[in-house]
């Protein structure tokens, strides 16, 4: 199984933005974890992450082209704002499973609102970095739409 896993913006930034609500894990130590993630399943596994929403797409897109079997998508802040992100998954029609590594529901209201999440196949929300291998897993072992 082929699995793209996307972080969108300030992602990368993990392990210095807002420990309180991320954690102290930084992010090429989540994408080290993931790494070895795909190694003990024998799985690939392509990771990309950008501050832009259009690279995002672009990414998306790609992924059908390229024979991607699951997606696994943090949007940051384009969760709550990005129509072209949604229009991207739902046209590719891939599985993805959403992921925030904050529990959104018990934040800012604006958090709460998800573009992506109903044309997802889960929301894994709260579970911090652990959250992206909970969803590598899902889509491993099948999922019910």
């Amino acid at each position: 199984m082929k699995i793209l896993v996307i972080n969108g913006p300030n992602l990368n930034m993990l392990g210095i933005r807002e420990p309180k609500h991320y954690g102290k894990e930084t992010f090429e130590e989540l994408c080290s974890r993931i790494e070895r993630k795909g190694a003990d399943i024998g799985s690939e596994i392509v990771q990309y992450q950008s501050n832009h929403e259009g690279d995002l797409v672009d990414k998306i897109q790609e992924a059908y082209f390229t024979g991607v079997d699951g997606i696994v998508i943090n949007p940051g802040a384009y969760t709550h704002t990005s129509i072209a992100l949604r229009d991207a998954l739902s046209s590719v029609q891939i599985p993805a499973v959403e992921v925030h590594i904050s529990d959104v529901d018990s934040r800012e209201d604006f958090r709460k609102i998800s573009y992506i999440r109903d044309i997802c196949v889960k929301t894994i929300s709260g579970h911090g970095t652990d959250g992206y291998l909970e969803a590598i897993d899902f889509l491993l072992e099948g999922y019910k739409k």
